[in-house]
């Protein structure tokens, strides 16, 4: 899809849209090619290097060996010569000769009963050194000639070249570990600038990315994230407009309902059972405004400012509760500080701990459940039916609900507003079995 894309779309500082198409963009050969070339290059430089080596050793060293050889065979004829002019000069290097059977002995004892054939053979000279030779033997009619070669300089040559050769391969080792060095650096800089400029993007304000890249796949996929971070910035921002204008659409009427409600118990004329009806009706406005915030601020991911009694904020969603037992044999009770305070808004903290006082009230249907305030963390002890090892692992992921919840309306969301929250602010929650019955929740505010 990326490489379909016609045009980069690049915000100047005004905010107004510029087109800029791939023919103002410097043109770069794709990275495949690069690669493939590269390699190709490697591969032909290093392959003629070897090769005009080995024929440069080869020629360099037998050429020394020819050169050497003959000198060594001038220098013995012209002794030969002074010494012995009337003799007829030999060869060290170059031998031959004809014996019968009865001077076969004058050949080496290891030649002497061998059949035609080429043998190889070391013997040492007058000087005590050591030389390689090559006989071959020809038997015939009585007859046994041989020609000898010393091949003691072309064993010595064939050493030396194959010490060269190690040397070329290490230093060909050598070469290649730089060129391959020098073109992943070619190749790989336009990766690393992407993901520098990838990890430097401002979340509010990303800038484009595909300006700064040339047409190869380096710029495909720069063209690609400006495109998926335009559309994530897009989602994002509607999605803060949306939140935004519910917030501010919400908290408007349900102003208004607790205006209206607050009047109308101010009327001394109101039965008993219409003033419990508007303090439920008040009840679950106060609610909802302080529900509204917190998701306003999960969506926004900020966290809002306040610093909230917990006391005083346990004491009021206790009597919510209270009032909504509908005649349970359930005896709600408060304990603990009374001088803990936490930094954060009266609403967040509300509904945190709504959501755990009221779900210990729902699943109790007899008995008793006790809110203790600690120093740093509220503790919320039921009688309830209480809930297993799975459960509790599970309880705080949404839609989740337990074994235990029967026939009780909820989707599962409430627990998970909790643990969000907790994620929000950097404090925990956990839930837990009690030790006989009913279950255990603790919110922890690391106060």
């Amino acid at each position: 899809m990326a490489s379909a894309i016609a045009s980069r779309i690049r915000t100047p500082p005004e905010g107004q849209l510029l087109i800029v198409s791939d023919s103002q963009l410097p043109y770069r050969r794709r990275l495949r090619s690069r690669i493939i070339l590269s390699f190709l290059l490697l591969g032909f430089g290093l392959t003629a290097l070897f090769a005009f080596s080995t024929v440069f050793l080869r020629h360099r060293l037998e050429g020394q060996l020819l050169d050497s050889t003959l000198l060594d065979e001038a220098s013995s004829l012209h002794s030969q010569v002074q010494q012995h002019p009337d003799q007829r000069p030999s060869f060290s290097f170059f031998d031959a000769g004809t014996y019968s059977e009865r001077t076969v002995y004058k050949l080496p004892l290891e030649l002497q009963s061998k059949p035609t054939g080429v043998y190889e053979l070391e013997e040492t000279d007058a000087a005590g050194r050591v030389h390689h030779y090559k006989y071959a033997l020809k038997r015939k009619d009585g007859l046994i000639s041989w020609v000898r070669y010393d091949v003691t300089g072309v064993s010595i040559g064939e050493r030396q070249m194959l010490v060269s050769l190690v040397a070329a391969v290490f230093l060909f080792t050598g070469l290649a570990w730089l060129i391959g060095w020098w073109s992943s650096r070619r190749v790989i800089s336009p990766l690393t600038e992407l993901a520098r400029r990838v990890g430097s993007l401002e979340r509010k304000n990303p800038q484009k990315l595909a300006v700064h890249f040339a047409q190869d796949e380096v710029g495909e996929l720069a063209s690609a994230l400006d495109d998926y971070a335009f559309q994530m910035t897009e989602l994002v921002k509607r999605d803060r407009e949306f939140n935004a204008d519910v917030s501010h659409e919400l908290r408007t009427p349900l102003a208004v309902v607790r205006g209206a409600v607050e009047l109308l118990q101010a009327n001394p004329d109101l039965t008993p059972k219409a003033k419990q009806r508007l303090d439920r009706i008040e009840r679950a406005a106060r609610q909802c405004a302080d529900l509204t915030t917190a998701l306003l601020l999960l969506s926004r991911n900020e966290r809002g400012t306040g610093r909230t009694e917990l006391c005083r904020v346990c004491q009021a969603l206790i009597e919510d509760n209270r009032a909504q037992l509908a005649g349970k044999p359930v005896e709600i009770s408060l304990s603990g500080r009374t001088d803990v305070f936490v930094d954060a808004p009266e609403a967040v903290i509300a509904v945190a701990l709504g959501n755990l006082i009221g779900n210990a009230c729902k699943y109790t249907n007899e008995g008793e459940v006790r809110v203790v305030v600690k120093v740093d963390a509220v503790v919320i002890e039921d009688s309830g039916p209480g809930l297993s090892e799975e459960d509790a692992a599970k309880l705080f992921e949404r839609g989740y609900r337990g074994s235990g919840a029967g026939g009780t309306s909820g989707g599962g969301i409430g627990l998970s507003i909790v643990r969000r929250l907790c994620d929000l602010y950097g404090w925990t929650v956990a839930t837990r079995p009690g030790p006989e019955r009913g279950a255990i929740a603790r919110l922890d505010f690391g106060v």
